[in-house]
């Protein structure tokens, strides 16, 4: 069942289950997690998603996002998949929850109520080359200055989500 995402209704009531690209073929709602890891100087740690990826394969997205397995906490997956992806454990916190729903290449529909969790640490990641074909840290000024330039290097929930993010974390 590890290939299934968990279906939700906009409450985050589980309504069952469904294999993970067949939700994204029919842009079901489902539940769905970011990550955010800043260094202790304010950078980002981005990710770029590995190619063979189903989908946004290439791009450049926030540090790592997933879909936690049936019966399994949003926290607890979103530990696993950073540990998975970035080879990183870090200290997460809750910031925040939100639907979007957005176009994919391959025809595909992402629609998720996306959990958002931060976290700050200075461990440098050793990535899953099955997930990740790069990293980077960035500031906030050339990140926005590079995703103005090139828009469509990054993956559609990170442009959706990032503004929200960052003004959350200030207060």
């Amino acid at each position: 069942m590890n290939d299934h995402v968990v279906l939700v209704n906009e409450n985050d009531v589980e309504i069952g289950l469904m294999p993970k690209l067949e939700a994204h073929q029919k842009g079901v709602l489902h539940r769905a997690f970011s990550i955010f890891i800043f260094n202790t100087n304010g950078e980002l740690l981005l990710q770029q998603r590995a190619y063979g990826k189903y989908h946004s394969e290439g791009l450049w997205s926030n540090t790592c996002c997933s879909h936690p397995f049936p019966d399994e906490s949003t926290f607890n997956a979103a530990t696993r998949r950073l540990k998975e992806e970035m080879g990183i454990d870090a200290s997460l916190n809750f910031l925040y929850s939100f639907r979007y729903e957005a176009g994919l290449d391959n025809g595909l529909t992402e629609h998720e109520l996306d959990h958002v969790f931060w976290g700050i640490t200075d461990k440098i990641p050793v990535i899953n080359h099955d997930e990740v074909l790069s990293y980077k840290y960035i500031s906030e000024k050339n990140l926005r200055i590079d995703m103005q330039n090139n828009p469509a290097q990054y993956t559609e929930w990170f442009k959706i989500c990032l503004d929200e993010v960052l003004e959350k974390l200030r207060i």
